[in-house]
């Protein structure tokens, strides 16, 4: 089996994450994130939706982690996202960060915004 190195570019994956933190590019982060081609954005939670329709014409699809369990969004959020054109994906915090993952390595046009645990 071959192994080949994944460059992720300025895109940063997610490390891991505990109660109330993530640990992005050996760093630690506390509270909600977002992260997208251009690294992490400033983002401050399910009411900031501008920071996530800004990101509309860079990513095709966002990963929202609604932090232990999966939540509903706020019905806003989601409107302004598909009207952007922008995919939106809701699951668990778990589950988007491993999702984000596996296609940022793939080289494919995602973002994550998260709630902690």
């Amino acid at each position: 089996m071959q192994m080949k190195e994944l460059s992720f570019g300025k895109a940063q994956p997610v490390d891991g994450y505990g109660p109330g933190f993530f640990r992005v590019a050996g760093r630690p982060l506390s509270g909600p994130i977002c992260l997208a081609s251009e690294g992490n954005i400033a983002w401050g939670g399910l009411a900031d939706e501008d920071a996530l329709v800004c990101l509309a014409g860079d990513i095709d699809v966002i990963f929202v982690g609604t932090g232990a369990e999966m939540a509903r969004l706020p019905e806003t959020l989601t409107q302004r996202l598909e009207a952007a054109g922008v995919g939106v994906e809701v699951m668990s915090t778990p589950s988007a960060c491993r999702t984000y993952n596996v296609l940022l390595g793939e080289g494919r046009r995602v973002a994550l915004a998260a709630m902690p645990v």
